[in-house]
């Protein structure tokens, strides 16, 4: 990744020169370059190598839909407890941003398996997983509902219209202490949700939604921002033992 001198990110691109309002830094330049030097455009501007991690990639990924933002995803790493190793089934793929994160966490040891019915999308997922070199994803071309393929599954995370259609499938799918979770855009999927997983001998079952307001550092003194990051989705948690 190349960083100009106003923070904006730049995905590299092998063997190319690159190219931006600041000027041009020539193949040779980068070809040369290691990570933490400092190279000069044409127009004399300053760029940066820095190695991009899973959050730098997602931020320039191709994407042709909505992604989970880094507040939720946090939330479902760290409710869930994934770990190295792990088993991980995930649905609906999108563009690969939150199998990306799971891969990223599992590590070469565990295994993430990303269920998308459309086409299209899944391409795209495709293509994002293998520009970030990441070996441990496999993306289905498959409707989840037509059955889970995988067992002794650490974690189910299901991004879809009606969650609640599969999970005695997920039930059944999921290790002993294994966790289902649920991002859910509308109360009324949390709601059913809830009810249907209570009823499925589910526990620690738990709805939860994450909002977030940074500060805003002045030299009369420091206050909230008045923008937040506020709601994007309810999270659901429910744990098969």
């Amino acid at each position: 990744m190349i960083l100009d001198e106003r923070g904006k990110k730049y995905l590299l691109k092998e063997d190319k020169e690159f190219q931006s309002d600041l000027g041009i830094v020539s193949a040779e330049q980068i070809a040369n370059s290691e990570i933490g030097d400092e190279l000069k455009s044409h127009l004399d501007h300053t760029f940066k190598i820095v190695k991009p991690n899973v959050n730098d990639f997602i931020d320039l990924m191709d994407r042709r839909c909505s992604i989970l933002i880094q507040k939720d995803i946090g939330s479902v790493l760290a409710h869930t407890g994934l770990g190295a190793g792990d088993r991980v089934v995930d649905a609906g793929t999108g563009a690969g941003a939150i199998a990306l994160n799971f891969g990223n966490v599992v590590g070469s040891e565990g295994k993430v398996y990303t269920y998308e019915i459309r086409e299209d999308f899944a391409e795209v997922a495709r293509k994002n997983i293998e520009n970030f070199g990441i070996t441990n994803i496999e993306v289905k071309n498959k409707d989840i509902k037509e059955g889970i393929d995988e067992d002794n599954l650490d974690l189910i995370f299901l991004d879809l219209p009606k969650p609640f259609e599969i999970f005695e499938d997920v039930y059944d799918s999921l290790k002993v202490g294994g966790w289902l979770t649920v991002y859910a855009p509308y109360i009324d999927q949390a709601e059913v949700s809830y009810r249907i997983a209570k009823k499925l001998g589910f526990y620690n079952i738990d709805i939860i939604e994450i909002l977030e307001r940074g500060l805003e550092v002045r030299q009369q003194g420091v206050r909230p921002k008045t923008r937040m990051v506020g709601h994007s989705g309810y999270l659901l948690f429910a744990r098969k033992l």
